[in-house]
């Protein structure tokens, strides 16, 4: 464990590996659909990942910020210090100038900006029944006032069976079908546009065995300003309803919303 803790702590970005690969994709990425996308598979050496597993919080851990709503059930963490030191390395190569010259080269958008505070993502984890509804994502950062551009999601799910469910699936425009379902599995790398018309999650319940969840790297990128054909309102997260899908608070829900925060924050570290 030491050794491999040591290699990913080195572990860098390099363009000469990345820019090639940029080359072959660009196309693929520009005319995908329903919006542009592409999905990366082996995409970093094992021996950079090892250890981000090995280090990888449990859903237990008190770190992580919960959601539980009709719209999501996820676990999340944004905060580096919270971080194992080959999970912060590897965030801090996906922020980095090689890897975001690597996503220029790839889809075409220019002076692209990383997220240090990663607003919205980080590290992510749906244990069984979980699950995330199709969405459009929220399109200016607060923080750093700059419009949201770029996705970048890489999956950490070692044999990981079509079965357990999770997959990534992209919806069109009109909400009238899915068109790509992508599944979770160790190392591949999804990178997509984010516009208000990019619906996609997870929306359906996942079904993994009990000791398994569905665990994710999860990257943003930024510019000053977007073209005018993508220019809209800023929203937050939007939420979108599936063909004849319903949205209905759950027991536990309806518990957790009448009861005060501090017995609820009580209760939930028992």
């Amino acid at each position: 464990m030491e050794k491999r803790m040591q290699e990913t702590e080195t572990f860098t970005f390099r363009r000469e590996e990345l820019f090639p690969l940029a080359d072959r994709w660009r196309v693929s990425f520009l005319e995908a659909k329903p919006f542009r996308h592409v999905v990366i598979d082996d995409f970093l050496p094992p021996g950079a990942l090892e250890p981000v597993l090995d280090e990888f919080p449990e859903p237990r851990d008190a770190s992580w910020q919960q959601f539980d709503s009709s719209r999501e059930i996820k676990l999340a963490l944004s905060d580096t210090e919270r971080m194992g030191p080959a999970t912060r390395n590897l965030l801090a190569e996906f922020n980095g100038q090689v890897f975001v010259e690597f996503l220029e080269r790839l889809t075409g958008i220019e002076q692209l900006v990383s997220d240090p505070h990663f607003e919205g993502g980080g590290l992510h984890q749906i244990r069984p029944g979980g699950f995330l509804k199709v969405h459009a994502d929220f399109n200016r950062h607060r923080r750093l006032n700059l419009d949201r551009r770029l996705n970048g999601l890489l999956y950490l799910n070692k044999d990981w069976e079509e079965s357990y469910g999770g997959h990534l699936q992209l919806w069109d425009v009109d909400m009238t079908r899915c068109e790509h379902k992508i599944l979770p599995v160790f190392n591949r790398f999804v990178v997509f546009a984010t516009t208000d018309d990019a619906n996609h999650g997870h929306p359906d319940p996942l079904t993994c065995p009990d000791d398994r969840a569905r665990r994710s790297m999860a990257l943003y990128y930024y510019t000053n300003g977007r073209p005018d054909e993508e220019t809209g309102d800023d929203h937050t997260t939007v939420f979108k309803r599936r063909p004849g899908e319903e949205w209905k608070s759950s027991f536990r829900q309806t518990v957790k919303r009448w009861t005060p925060p501090a017995l609820v924050d009580l209760l939930a570290r028992k």
